[in-house]
């Protein structure tokens, strides 16, 4: 970075290689501070001061944990009971389906019955209307046969009488 800051302009250079040098002096004070404390020459008094703090922070993080993982529990807890009622309303809706799909297997059936004895009756009825044509047709024929047969007795006994009385 020193090398950067140096080939710049030299009015942003100065600014940036004073930047620099304040960075520099503060990562040397942080370095022999952490000499110092690792080294051990930290006074007991100090050292519990921050062993305290530490498990303070633990503490609270701990109960903040604890609270929020006692929250996701009910959460989860209520989300399994509603889990639950919906499966039993699933299982409800399904039974339900199923009585209504049985019931209308039985309509369904009860119509082709019905549809199969209209048929039967429809074919009966053509077969009665051709048969009582037939009675008509066969009743107008023997009525003119009849008519014919009369006549002729008529003019048999027309000519019968003729012959008889006119000798």
């Amino acid at each position: 970075m020193d090398l950067e800051a140096r080939s710049l302009q030299p009015n942003v250079k100065a600014v940036l290689l004073a930047k620099l040098r304040e960075y520099k002096s503060d990562l040397n004070n942080l370095k022999s501070e952490v000499k110092r404390i690792a080294s051990g020459n930290l006074n007991p008094a100090a050292r519990d001061e921050l062993l305290e703090s530490g498990m303070a922070d633990a503490l609270t993080a701990s109960a903040d944990q604890r609270s929020r993982l006692m929250t996701t529990t009910e959460r989860l807890n209520q989300s399994s009971d509603r889990i639950k009622d919906s499966r039993r309303t699933m299982l409800e809706t399904e039974e339900l389906g199923v009585s209504i799909l049985q019931d209308l297997h039985s309509q369904r059936q009860s119509l082709l019955h019905a549809n199969n004895t209209l048929h039967g009756v429809d074919d009966n009825v053509g077969k009665s209307k051709r048969i009582v044509t037939n009675m008509s047709r066969r009743m107008s024929r023997n009525k003119w046969i009849v008519g014919i047969i009369i006549s002729l007795l008529i003019i048999a006994i027309i000519v019968i009488l003729y012959f008889k009385l006119a000798k």
